[in-house]
């Protein structure tokens, strides 16, 4: 990473040796009105596609500007193919999961509706925000998709089957060694359920499942937020990219 390049924004548009990269309005008003950079400076740039490349501004006003790659910095680092499902809770604490997800490496991240959800709605837009900020600010190459909330049972119903889901399930001990014996695989999904936990027909269903996992996390009952961070930790430690 350049010494000269210690701003990172996500973008859309293609990366390349040459390539011409035009600021929206709110990047531009970042850029130049709150972090004061100006023609020449340096920033560093990732599409979750192309790697990092560092550029240089080669346009800077008010309503927009123009950065051109100058060198890649860093490829494309995709983490595993992890979805993180999880049932929203109050409004900072649901953006707190988003971004620690994003950070942690989850490759998708899908709010789910429980039975004893609170959150009826959420703002995908608002989320996926958090999730590309997150991305920009701990050096990821890659943002995670946040999808839209929906109905764990539908969620259930259309699973793909290749698809090997740990169930963070509270009246259970053991996660590591529990993790360590499931079965060897590309494709995971963790799920983490609300403040209230699951029904006792949704945690049925789900260790009848032949796909599921079922794992503690630890002797106490975690918030759902800090349920999340630990799970995702544990995976990587054991099933992703910390080994």
């Amino acid at each position: 990473m350049s010494a000269h390049a210690k701003i990172r924004l996500y973008v859309e548009h293609p990366l390349g040796p040459g390539q011409i990269v035009p600021l929206s309005r709110e990047q531009a008003h970042y850029l130049f009105g709150v972090m004061r950079q100006a023609v020449g400076g340096a920033v560093l740039l990732f599409n979750g596609r192309d790697g990092e490349w560092r550029a240089e501004i080669a346009e800077a006003s008010k309503r927009g500007g123009v950065l051109a790659c100058v060198e890649q910095t860093a490829p494309l680092q995709l983490p595993p193919d992890l979805w993180l499902f999880f049932a929203p809770i109050k409004k900072t604490r649901t953006d707190f999961i988003v971004e620690k997800a994003a950070e942690l490496g989850a490759a998708r991240i899908c709010p789910v509706q429980t039975e004893f959800t609170n959150a009826e709605r959420i703002r995908q837009d608002r989320l996926q925000a958090h999730a590309v900020e997150a991305a920009e600010q701990c050096g990821g190459t890659y943002v995670p998709e946040v999808t839209g909330l929906q109905k764990l049972g539908a969620v259930l119903a259309d699973w793909p089957e290749d698809r090997h889901l740990i169930f963070a399930d509270e009246a259970l001990v053991g996660a590591k060694a529990a993790l360590e014996r499931a079965p060897d695989g590309s494709k995971w999904a963790i799920l983490i359920g609300p403040e209230g936990g699951f029904s006792p027909s949704e945690r049925d269903r789900l260790r009848g499942l032949p796909y599921v996992t079922p794992i503690s996390l630890g002797p106490r009952i975690l918030r759902a937020d800090t349920a999340a961070v630990a799970a995702l930790t544990l995976f990587q430690a054991t099933k992703g990219d910390w080994e």
